[in-house]
């Protein structure tokens, strides 16, 4: 089966009706009398006719089905950690998230899913995660046909069923890659949201727990989506005090279904008025003769 990256997409074509009103053929005009006066015609604006036409409506704005981050109102933050479960390192992680009483969402591979169930069943029954899995660190999408990713997809899908009772909602795709044809099929036929992040310790190269900790701190937001993986020993030593100086911080933890949930409209910045204006507005008024000391 050919690499579906190099199928053509198929062209999205707007139509457009126009009417066209049969004109009628003028009247014969009567001969003007010799000593008539004739009032002058009124003026019409050249922009009449365009300002008469309807104008045509947008076409409505599709929800968006990928997120780095979240436009919140608020200090809400979601920590994520890939790969998992890990049944040296995610019952650990488990224990630590419980004791801060932090959600969190995790993104699984659905052999380890299918290896290790009952972690996964611990995580969901403690509210930690409603999320979805990746198809695999060892495989990018493009180099897998469309059917390759969608009987992935399905395994990993089936596998967190038969662990947690449910399908998942959310997909991370492997190194983030995905175009958009690939989450448009994906979110189409699975219903997925495909997250990525905004804030990457690059924990996968094992820096170690000081470094991963403060490239977290460094690095968060308000709405932030944050990288880390549970299948890396430094990853896991980071977390208590990376969740202990986020706290400090004001930020609060919620799973990215919740941040998604409270997405606020980007308010967009007023226009900078021109330096005379603002220099007029912060210059001090003349003081008037009468004040003392004028």
């Amino acid at each position: 089966m050919p690499n579906y990256r190099l199928l053509l997409g198929c062209a999205a074509t707007l139509s457009f009706t126009v009417a066209l009103a049969a004109q009628p053929a003028p009247a014969t005009k009567p001969a003007k009398p010799a000593h008539s006066i004739e009032a002058a015609p009124k003026a019409v604006s050249p922009n009449v006719e365009k300002e008469a036409a309807p104008k045509t409506p947008a076409p409505p704005k599709e929800p968006a089905i990928t997120f780095n981050s979240v436009h919140v109102d608020g200090p809400y933050i979601a920590m994520t950690f890939d790969d998992g479960p890990s049944a040296a390192l995610t019952p650990k992680l488990l224990d630590l998230l419980a004791a801060h009483h932090i959600k969190a969402t995790f993104f699984v591979i659905g052999e380890n899913v299918a290896e290790h169930p009952e972690i996964v069943a611990r995580a969901a029954r403690e509210g930690r995660t409603k999320s979805r899995a990746t198809v695999g660190r060892t495989l990018t999408l493009a180099k897998m046909s469309q059917e390759g990713v969608r009987s992935q997809l399905q395994r990993t899908d089936d596998a967190i069923k038969s662990a947690i009772g449910k399908s998942p909602t959310l997909l991370r795709p492997p190194y983030g890659s995905i175009t958009e044809r690939e989450k448009r099929w994906i979110h189409d036929e699975f219903g997925y949201d495909i997250i990525l992040w905004d804030v990457d310790p690059l924990d996968w190269k094992r820096p170690g727990p000081a470094v991963v900790r403060n490239r977290i701190l460094k690095e968060t937001r308000p709405g932030s989506i944050v990288l880390s993986h549970d299948i890396h020993p430094g990853t896991v030593e980071a977390m208590p005090s990376t969740f202990d100086e986020l706290e400090a911080k004001g930020f609060k933890f919620v799973t990215v279904s919740e941040l998604l949930g409270m997405a606020t409209p980007v308010t967009p910045h007023p226009k900078a008025e021109p330096a005379e204006k603002t220099a007029a507005k912060a210059a001090p008024s003349a003081v008037p003769a009468s004040s003392p000391g004028g």
